[in-house]
């Protein structure tokens, strides 16, 4: 499987999150929930991310899993140390700490960065800020395929 996931346009100091990544200040990522959400459980070393701005239409990198840490029914303080046991590789800003403390978390640590030449993202109805699919032409323009759930259900 490959996954697509959005990066927000904003981080820390108004640097870029995929700004951080291409530049490898950023070698992992969170995303977290009340409950067991999309990719907790769902992403494996060796699969394949690709990046995304939120806002933009272009898919712009790539990166290979190298390791992924899933967490459910953390209390606050637990939350706490796993964010900040990760900081130097999620690069979090206050406000993302905020936003990311969430009882369920999925920590997706990456390696062998690279900017692509951009894919155009076919965006399809409800599409959440991480998909999964069979392979990255499943969301390019030209080559894409209606976005089907089936991979998002636990």
């Amino acid at each position: 499987m490959v996954h697509v996931v959005y990066c927000d346009n904003t981080g820390k100091a108004g640097e870029k999150i995929l700004d951080k990544i291409l530049q490898g200040k950023k070698t992992m990522i969170v995303r977290g929930a009340a409950g067991r959400k999309i990719p907790h459980s769902r992403v494996f070393e060796n699969e394949l991310l690709y990046f995304m701005e939120k806002g933009s239409s272009k898919i712009s990198a790539k990166a290979v899993v190298r390791h992924v840490e899933n967490y459910v029914k953390l209390d606050d303080e637990e939350i706490t140390r796993v964010l900040e046991d990760h900081q130097s590789e999620l690069q979090l800003s206050d406000k993302q700490k905020a936003r990311w403390h969430k009882k369920c978390l999925c920590l997706v640590a990456f390696s062998d960065v690279e900017a692509i030449t951009p894919l155009e993202f076919q965006h399809q109805g409800n599409m959440d800020d991480w998909l999964i699919v069979e392979k990255i032409e499943d969301v390019v323009v030209g080559t894409s395929v209606p976005y089907n759930y089936e991979k998002s259900r636990f």
